[in-house]
């Protein structure tokens, strides 16, 4: 069944991004104009993260969004057979800074948020730095969808690694000089237990082990600003943070993540997974202060 799947989704990828994105209108249109998949969720998200925004304006965010939500999924389809010049027209990826770091030894922590195209800045990533380049996921439910998704991700060389096997191979993957890129505004497990910051307008959880890593580890900490052009078109800029972790807390590093990633979306709001239940959980006496 995977061969079916995988080949009638790898034929879909040929047609050119221009009729591609005629499926993404029609997917928009059915999940923002009929069903209204979570539009509840984004439209309380954005009242958080933008209070000082009108009604009006919110909705023509949350309207951006959905396009660029459905455009994301046809790209990701994309993906599975896209050539090298191709990806390289669509993309401007900042590398300077993170191969200077790398000519000097450095081991890189990439601080990523859920921004869109995160699949293009896997595949542009991959490919132009000089040293291996691994990937966090959590594999999908659906093992077929998985296995294309895996192989679709590893195409330019990326070791991607899932988040349930990362502690056992870790050992492993930090014997040579390496790039990881974390998603790192993801709702921990256990709410009690991650670093509770003020995101936008209210309390959010925040992982821990992004910025415990790279204190551990001694890490250059880098946070990547993803910025859509137009349709089709990305740049990536790399956003120094630190250059060794272990000079600052884990709680710290995780504040100027938090910074960095707000100014971006301030600057681009549609850009951002609004659909993701971010702020769903509730801070609570007995978990940790709030900091930063």
């Amino acid at each position: 069944m995977y061969y079916v799947v995988y080949g009638l989704l790898y034929a879909v990828s040929l047609l050119p991004l221009r009729v591609l994105y005629l499926i993404s209108d029609f997917a928009y249109f059915i999940i923002y104009r009929i069903t209204g998949y979570r539009k509840e969720v984004v439209m309380n998200n954005l009242a958080i993260a933008f209070p000082e925004k009108s009604l009006e304006e919110r909705k023509k965010i949350a309207k951006e969004f959905y396009l660029n939500f459905t455009d994301t999924f046809i790209e990701t389809i994309k993906m599975i057979s896209i050539g090298p010049k191709e990806l390289a027209k669509r993309g401007l990826c900042d590398t300077d800074y993170l191969n200077g770091l790398i000519d000097q030894g450095k081991n890189i922590h990439i601080m990523v948020g859920h921004q869109f195209n995160w699949e293009f800045a896997n595949l542009m990533y991959a490919r132009t730095l000089k040293i291996p380049f691994i990937g966090i996921y959590m594999p999908v439910n659906n093992k077929i969808f998985d296995r294309i998704f895996l192989k679709s991700r590893s195409r330019y060389g990326t070791i991607m690694v899932s988040a349930r096997e990362f502690s056992a191979r870790m050992p492993q993957l930090f014997k040579e000089q390496y790039v990881l890129a974390l998603a790192a505004d993801q709702n921990p497990g256990i709410p009690s237990k991650g670093y509770w910051l003020n995101f936008f307008s209210k309390p959010a959880p925040f992982v821990t082990g992004p910025g415990k890593g790279a204190v551990k580890n001694n890490t250059a900490v880098v946070y990547v600003a993803f910025h859509k052009v137009k349709r089709g078109y990305y740049s990536f800029k790399a956003v120094p943070l630190v250059e060794n972790g272990s000079d600052y807390t884990p709680e710290q590093l995780t504040v100027l993540y938090r910074n960095a990633l707000e100014e971006t979306i301030r600057n681009n709001p549609s850009n951002y997974l609004w659909s993701h239940r971010r702020w769903r959980h509730e801070w609570k006496e007995g978990y940790p202060e709030m900091i930063g």
